[in-house]
């Protein structure tokens, strides 16, 4: 199966680091014009350019902190004037945020809500009137297993992927008519940077590759997964091959979650 996504625009969040890149350069191998967002311009100029010279398409970088309504905005513009109507909306923005409950305070609450709902929330908002009037669309919302299994010391972040979670199903149904496909991708245990942090702060004396052995022996197929292999499905869920795909939670987790 050749998945191609030619003449499409993508628009990733949270695209210069981990799971985000990842799907960057395999949109933009597939033939996606790509614009990543992520905070830190430093990242955003590294990650452009190690897949520009990968892909043919264009790949451009926004400095954006999205959890700012105002700076989406001025974004989303910047982005639509640079390469044109995002036809393709990744929502990636995240990190874990995850605590015994009576630690959490309102601030850390509200951090996680406006880093992982509500910017999703606005960007579908500012992206998905150029979707309908073009009739097609894809929208990813990037969550993981806890929306479905909340576990002990998992909030904030179990609440605000379950909110993530309800929004997809929601949206699906309602942007459905306009030929705009919501999906959401559940993660397990993939080796990203978040993986390299929690390795200096919980096993910093024992090797990085004894800290993912030990961690993916937890996960049925035996070991961590790999940001390509997480961005290969997206990529799918991003053509025309996943056309009668919408309003699904997929968990891409070696099997770890213990409901589908």
């Amino acid at each position: 199966m050749d998945v191609r996504l030619d003449g499409r625009n993508a628009l990733i969040t949270g695209g210069s680091l981990g799971l985000g890149r990842a799907m960057a350069l395999e949109f933009a191998r597939s033939g996606a014009s790509v614009a990543i967002v992520g905070r830190t311009r430093e990242t955003l100029d590294e990650a452009v350019a190690a897949i520009g010279p990968e892909v043919e398409t264009e790949v451009r970088g926004y400095a954006c902190d999205v959890r700012d309504g105002s700076s989406l905005i001025d974004t989303h513009e910047r982005i639509a004037a640079d390469l044109g109507p995002v036809d393709i909306l990744v929502n990636n923005a995240g990190t874990s945020a995850a605590m015994p409950f009576l630690d959490a305070t309102d601030e850390d609450w509200q951090n996680d809500l406006d880093l992982k709902l509500l910017a999703a929330v606005r960007l579908c908002r500012l992206c998905i009137p150029a979707m309908q009037e073009r009739r097609w669309g894809r929208i990813i919302n990037v969550l993981n297993t806890a929306a479905k299994a909340p576990g002990r010391n998992s909030m904030p972040t179990s609440v605000s992927r379950a909110a993530g979670m309800a929004l997809t199903k929601a949206l699906a149904s309602e942007m459905a008519p306009y030929g705009i496909l919501v999906n959401g991708l559940n993660t397990g245990v993939l080796v990203t940077n978040q993986w390299h942090r929690l390795h200096e702060k919980r096993a910093p004396d024992k090797p990085f590759d004894e800290f993912l052995e030990s961690t993916g022996n937890m996960v049925p197929v035996g070991r961590m997964g790999d940001p390509a292999e997480f961005a290969n499905l997206a990529c799918f869920l991003a053509s025309e091959h996943a056309s009668y795909i919408t309003g699904t939670a997929i968990n891409v987790d070696g099997g770890l979650s213990p409901v589908v």
